[in-house]
């Protein structure tokens, strides 16, 4: 790969400054070719700071700088047309999670991308991270695991701002956002539950107007006798990221920048710390798609991967307590 593919970052929010811009910086493969917002005093500002050209408009930005591919951070409400934009242009593209806010988007995009050939890549960077692969080799010292628990919290002092506070744009609240990231992992580590039951709430907050839900429990369980429960909260101190998976053998704690094994009596056996903990994941990721549009490795983060992450917000979000791993398109209906 002796050219490096020209990336455009479109959506200039935190998750860009801290990890998709840093990234790109940090590269083998890929180099920053522009960047694009609707708020033209940001545009100004990274243009200037990255000495790229700086847009407001999609269309004008791939008509003009004819990226390889795309990375797009934008609010949830707008990352199908961003995608629709891309595709019709040949664009491949990188997308900030959640892949769709419903079931009938995911299965629409899943469709789009197979049409017009783009790959697409959804950035759960926890894939790319050393610690979090390292789980993978860990868990396989602790047998069949039978329990599961996962928390995500922080406390947001206002969820009714912005866009986030809107069930309509975001899709949902806390689960949907940062549950997102619990929600890749369980997969991953341990395939789709077979029954889900979940309880959401506002309440947080009584006197703020929002309805994109601050705090979410979910319990899961899968046929084969594991069973477990994901609190995610935005309202609820201290801001803690942790998912735990106990078997006969001992338990794996699975933290941002940190992984345990446990012995079944909770004594210590081993450890990997990982410092520091971002945005090496970005720029590991960001390699990872450029092999990937070379043909040199297939997409471990595309769209057909996360159908079973819309099938289990949808399970979740209506309460559906059965779910069935082999065939998750059925809840995109």
């Amino acid at each position: 790969m002796s050219v490096r593919k020209k990336a455009a970052v479109i959506g200039l929010g935190h998750q860009a400054l801290d990890d998709h811009l840093p990234g790109l910086a940090d590269s083998q493969f890929a180099q920053l070719a522009a960047v694009c917002d609707t708020d033209s005093s940001k545009v100004g500002a990274q243009a200037q700071q990255h000495n790229v050209p700086g847009f407001t408009d999609i269309r004008s930005l791939l008509r003009e700088v004819h990226p390889d591919f795309v990375i797009v951070a934008v609010p949830h409400h707008a990352g199908r047309e961003v995608i629709e934009i891309c595709a019709a242009a040949g664009v491949h593209v990188m997308k900030e999670k959640p892949f769709a806010t419903s079931p009938a988007e995911a299965a629409e995009l899943v469709a789009l991308c197979a049409k017009t050939g783009i790959e697409l890549m959804v950035t759960v960077q926890r894939r790319f991270h050393p610690v979090y692969t390292a789980a993978v080799q860990l868990l396989e010292q602790i047998g069949q695991p039978y329990l599961v628990e996962g928390r995500y919290t922080f406390h947001c002092p206002d969820p009714a701002a912005g866009w986030r506070g809107r069930a309509s744009l975001a899709g949902g609240g806390a689960l949907m956002d940062m549950g997102y990231h619990l929600i890749d992992l369980l997969i991953w580590y341990l395939g789709l539950p077979d029954r889900i039951l979940a309880d959401t709430s506002t309440a947080a907050h009584p006197d703020a107007n929002y309805d994109a839900e601050d705090t979410a429990l979910v319990h899961l369980a899968y046929d084969w006798g594991l069973y477990g429960s994901l609190l995610i909260s935005r309202s609820a101190g201290p801001k803690t990221e942790q998912l735990t998976v106990t078997g006969p053998r001992g338990a794996v704690v699975i933290e941002r920048g940190r992984v345990r094994r446990l012995a079944p009596d909770g004594q210590l056996i081993e450890s990997l710390t990982r410092e520091p903990a971002w945005p090496s994941a970005a720029t590991a990721q960001i390699d990872c798609f450029c092999r990937v549009l070379d043909g040199e490795r297939t997409n471990p983060s595309g769209p057909s991967t996360h159908v079973a992450h819309a099938a289990f917000l949808a399970a979740a979000y209506i309460s559906q307590t059965s779910l069935t791993p082999a065939d998750p398109k059925e809840y995109l209906l």
